[in-house]
């Protein structure tokens, strides 16, 4: 596997843009470009890109596809196609964003987030956006939530089979999908289903961890990787025998201190799958 960060740092320059990436140790990258950036700098990015030989992970685009004001909604499925051509132009494994939110925050809980009227329109979302672009290259993907569509191996599958297109593509968050204790207890278990029910079409990863806090309700919090009680290095074998080339990246941190450290713990503990 390839370890980076989801981590964007402008690009204002290509030697400081460097430095930073040699000085992470970073071996696989997610784009630091906006959708609307001009062709110009998309250019400029890309003969960077080109000439690291790094692979492009993802090309983030966190917009609300399903939001209730229709204006907004259709400015954000537009945001998403050119965000898809982007990573097309780009080679990136995938342009990932969340399925969207039916409540008042964007990439919240709402009740209405699992009915089935959501899970059509989610579909819908998806198809307008690939087909518009129809990349070749590279895919459109959703990353896994606890609290909306897809929230399991399972209905990402049925999503990919309502979909019915071949750029629709997986991108794993297996923590975010830690919602319950039974697959925090269960942990190891829920890693095999996702890699046994998702496998091929896994474009990128994200890496992190969760930990059980002691306290009522049930509360489950995000870690870096290696700081809670995920069984990472099973799922580092899942991923390697996978794909060797599958980019993997840390997020969610606040410093460039902690991405270098996440970075470092996540390299440990690849080193240490074997054991």
């Amino acid at each position: 596997m390839r370890l980076g960060a989801n981590y964007n740092v402008p690009f204002e320059s290509e030697e400081q843009y460097d430095e930073i990436i040699r000085d992470l140790g970073a071996e696989a990258l997610t784009c630091p470009l906006l959708p609307d950036t001009s062709p110009s700098d998309v250019a400029r990015y890309k003969a960077w890109l080109t000439s690291t030989g790094l692979p492009l992970a993802e090309v983030g685009v966190w917009v609300n596809v399903l939001d209730g004001d229709e204006a907004k909604r259709h400015a954000n499925i537009v945001l998403c196609q050119k965000a898809l051509a982007m990573a097309e132009e780009l080679g990136s494994r995938c342009c990932v964003n969340i399925a969207g939110s039916r409540g008042d925050v964007w990439d919240g809980y709402d009740v209405r987030n699992f009915t089935p009227e959501t899970h059509d329109m989610v579909v819908q979302s998806v198809r307008e956006i690939i087909d518009a672009v129809k990349p070749t290259r590279t895919c459109y993907s959703l990353e896994p939530m606890p609290w909306m569509l897809p929230s399991s191996p399972e209905e990402y599958l049925q999503l990919m089979k309502d979909v019915d297109r071949k750029a629709f593509g997986v991108h794993l968050d297996l923590s975010n999908m830690i919602n319950s204790l039974e697959r925090y207890r269960d942990n190891r278990a829920f890693i095999d289903r996702c890699f046994d029910l998702l496998g091929p079409q896994i474009r990128s990863i994200h890496l992190k961890d969760v930990h059980l806090q002691s306290g009522l309700p049930c509360m489950l919090h995000e870690m870096q990787p290696g700081l809670g009680e995920l069984d990472l290095k099973h799922m580092l074998r899942r991923i390697d025998q996978l794909d060797p080339d599958m980019p993997v990246l840390v997020e969610h941190l606040e410093t460039y201190a902690e991405y270098k450290e996440a970075i470092d713990r996540a390299r440990a503990l690849r080193d240490a799958m074997s054991i």
